[in-house]
């Protein structure tokens, strides 16, 4: 497996993991802190479970040896960020939105671009 895929999966899993644990453990003070409020800290933890769940895959993947281990979880990965961005992307071209939105669409924008590099590099 290359490196530059290991270091992605590496990345990856510490993004998701800083990202994911306070919006399950403790959302309303994850959000509060930009502003981001009132919120719905149900559908936040199910959020930030789904963020743990690809940050757990990404580790799994970082750790394995052969590329075809992770095949699927690369599909899933560039699936993910590529909706993502997509999503992100139909609200910020439709109205005013704080700098930690545009922030959330270029890092997804950039974790689209590598998973999709590695899908079609293989």
């Amino acid at each position: 497996m290359s490196k530059s895929l290991r270091n992605t999966f590496l990345v990856h899993a510490v993004v998701a993991v800083l990202a994911g644990l306070p919006m399950l453990i403790v959302p309303g003070r994850w959000l509060d802190v930009f502003g981001w409020m009132p919120i719905d800290p149900i559908m936040t933890r199910l959020v930030g479970a789904a963020l743990l769940a690809l940050g757990w895959g990404s580790f799994r993947g970082w750790r394995a040896a052969v590329r075809g281990d992770v095949e699927i979880l690369i599909q899933v990965e560039a699936v993910f960020t590529v909706l993502s961005t997509l999503a992100l992307l139909r609200h910020l071209t439709g109205g005013s939105w704080p700098w930690y939105v545009w922030a959330m669409f270029i890092v997804f924008l950039l974790f689209a671009i590598a998973w999709i590099y590695h899908l079609v590099r293989k």
